[in-house]
């Protein structure tokens, strides 16, 4: 039992760093999708920030833990053929803690990124 309890509570901190891992890597590519198929750049940024909160949701994470950065290679961003980077960083918290990630109290940070060109037909 001395040893259970550890390589349970590993596993389980495993398991949530690989999830927010699947989150990240979802969450930039829909963003980059969402904000390459706009029509102008303030919906653009809105849509990317509400596709990375939907699907830090279908992991159980908070949008609080994660931030969006959106850059391209170009101005204005969405020029026909313009390269949009979205990318996620997100916090993962410490399985069953009770302390927020305020604290610094984190398992660690998942990095993503996806580039989308932008179309020339939208």
């Amino acid at each position: 039992m001395l040893l259970l309890v550890p390589v349970v509570y590993f596993v389980i901190t495993v398991a949530a760093l690989q999830g927010a891992s699947f989150a990240a890597a979802g969450a930039a590519d829909h963003a980059a999708k969402m904000f390459a198929q706009a029509a102008d750049e303030a919906s653009a940024r809105e849509a990317a920030q509400a596709s990375v909160r939907v699907a830090l949701a279908d992991f159980g994470l908070t949008e609080r833990s994660a931030r969006l950065e959106v850059t391209c290679d170009r101005t204005p961003c969405l020029e026909a053929g313009t390269a949009v980077r979205a990318r996620v960083h997100v916090d993962v918290p410490l399985p069953f803690s009770p302390v927020t990630s305020a604290f610094g109290l984190t398992v660690g940070r998942i990095d993503a990124s996806a580039t989308q060109i932008v179309g020339r037909f939208r």
